[in-house]
């Protein structure tokens, strides 16, 4: 079996698929009366090796945890609860009937909670958290089976929600919710990057969510992607007095790609969870055939960051579909790339050629190396483990954890004993 975009096979042909809690703990048992290892396999998005295993592959797709509200004294719900393995496109479509919502939403509808939270995975916005920023607990099943709940308040949480799989199989989350709220969303084309950078943190600003879509040569950027929020967002800023072209018809932000796919545009208000994603969930996501990277950056250093990536655009655009430049507020999560920093996330979507890939990643990751990037744990990187040390700056703490939570190694796999700095 391989992840979605087809660039990793699974190691291990052994992938359950429990119906139940109970089921994924004494799954987890079995592998630890046997000496295997286990790890939990959402909805197979990551491009990197992080949820692969020799051992037992724990599919969450058929857990049988319907979605639950929990309501305040005052009778309004707060949070709701759903299974790790639900999409955010059915955790959105449940909330939206019922007229509540989630504050933000990644790119693609189709992934899923527990794997995007455990990963870091984001969406945008200059006020707009990682989706970890919206868990209010975890349920996770131990390497001795026990379900343990860790709740946001808990010392463990900081730990925990972004967890790369690492502290067990987490098969239930709690997630903040809010009243449910529209979403107007347009395109604009031909920005010069002149004008997109001596304006940089306004255009960032200037929406609920932000995009700018580039391949890092030209003297325009390609698409610039507003979503405004309805009952929230102020005056708008004025992209075609700095030289961009409102689009007339709707457009993916891949060339040469038809929009069906993407979610409405040409300013339609549409509900929170058919707009803050770029992709409609019944839809191929993205282009399919086509390897990520990514690295948060703290904001302060966008503009020079995109010079110095700009610099090098004849290297990079020749294996670009394309990349997306992202605002994402700072949060608490201890292994979030956006850990206690406001940031910029710089995605490259890549052609489907890994090998030349590999040779091209260095280049970026050294351009970016004065701005301490981060690299998305679920995404292509060949940064060193003496690097990810120097970028995030609790890999130890959470070392030390993972070693406390799960003495056996349980949840271990090559991955991790690469990137997890040892004794």
């Amino acid at each position: 079996m391989k992840n979605w975009a087809g660039n990793v096979e699974y190691s291990t042909q052994d992938i359950r698929h429990p119906a139940s809690t109970a089921e994924v703990s004494a799954i987890v048992v079995d592998a630890g009366a046997s000496g295997g290892q286990v790890k939990a396999l959402g909805s197979r998005h990551s491009f990197s090796t992080i949820a692969d295993s020799v051992g037992t592959l724990v599919a969450l797709d058929e857990l049988a945890i319907e979605p639950s509200l929990q309501f305040g004294d005052d009778g309004v719900a707060v949070s709701v609860r759903v299974g790790a393995g639900s999409t955010y496109a059915q955790v959105g479509a449940f909330l939206a009937a019922r007229d509540l919502a989630l504050p933000n939403l990644a790119s693609l509808p189709h992934i899923s909670v527990g794997g995007a939270i455990q990963t870091g995975t984001h969406g945008s916005g200059v006020r707009n958290g990682s989706l970890a920023s919206s868990v209010l607990a975890l349920e996770i099943v131990r390497g001795s089976g026990e379900v343990e709940i860790v709740r946001e308040h808990d010392p463990d949480f900081a730990a925990s929600v972004v967890g790369l799989g690492a502290v067990g199989i987490v098969t239930a989350v709690t997630l903040r919710v809010e009243p449910h709220f529209q979403i107007s969303q347009y395109v604009h084309e031909g920005l010069s990057w002149r004008n997109a950078l001596a304006n940089w943190s306004a255009i960032m600003s200037s929406g609920y969510s932000v995009s700018v879509f580039t391949t890092f040569q030209g003297e325009n950027t390609h698409q610039v992607w507003s979503k405004r929020r309805l009952d929230r967002d102020g005056p708008e800023l004025d992209l075609a007095a700095l030289g961009a072209t409102e689009a007339k018809v709707a457009l993916h932000p891949l060339p040469g790609v038809a929009a069906n796919s993407v979610t409405g545009q040409l300013r339609e208000p549409g509900p929170w969870n058919e707009r803050l994603a770029h992709f409609r969930s019944e839809f191929q996501p993205s282009h399919g055939e086509e390897i990520q990277s990514e690295y948060l950056i703290p904001a302060e250093h966008a503009v020079a960051a995109i010079d110095a990536l700009r610099a090098i655009g004849d290297r990079i655009a020749p294996l670009l579909h394309i990349s997306e430049l992202r605002s994402v507020a700072a949060d608490t999560a201890w292994l979030s790339p956006s850990y206690a920093r406001d940031s910029l996330a710089i995605h490259f979507t890549w052609k489907p050629l890994p090998a030349e890939i590999l040779t091209v990643l260095p280049l970026v990751e050294h351009t970016l190396e004065s701005f301490a990037p981060r690299p998305h744990w679920g995404k292509v990187s060949t940064m060193s483990p003496a690097r990810l040390r120097r970028a995030y700056p609790r890999l130890d703490d959470f070392a030390a954890h993972v070693r406390r939570v799960d003495p056996a190694g349980r949840f271990e796999n090559d991955y991790l004993k690469r990137v997890l700095p040892h004794d």
